[in-house]
């Protein structure tokens, strides 16, 4: 037997932090993003559809 020495607790601390990382990222997926950053981003895309409608061209049939 000339395999590799494994401390047994650290190999037990990697597992749960691998386990810990995986449940995050599950938790991240279904949940999505903090009400703070979903306030931001819908602010933001309120900010850009606003500039957006101010520099369209006005459409043939109104009259503009």
């Amino acid at each position: 037997m000339s395999g590799e020495i494994v401390n047994l607790r650290q190999a037990r601390k990697r597992q749960a932090a691998a386990l810990a990382q995986s449940k995050a990222a599950a938790n991240r997926a279904k949940f999505g993003l903090a009400k703070g950053a979903k306030r931001a981003l819908e602010a933001e895309r309120e900010l850009i559809d606003r500039r957006l409608d101010g520099l369209r061209r006005s459409e043939p049939g109104d009259g503009g």
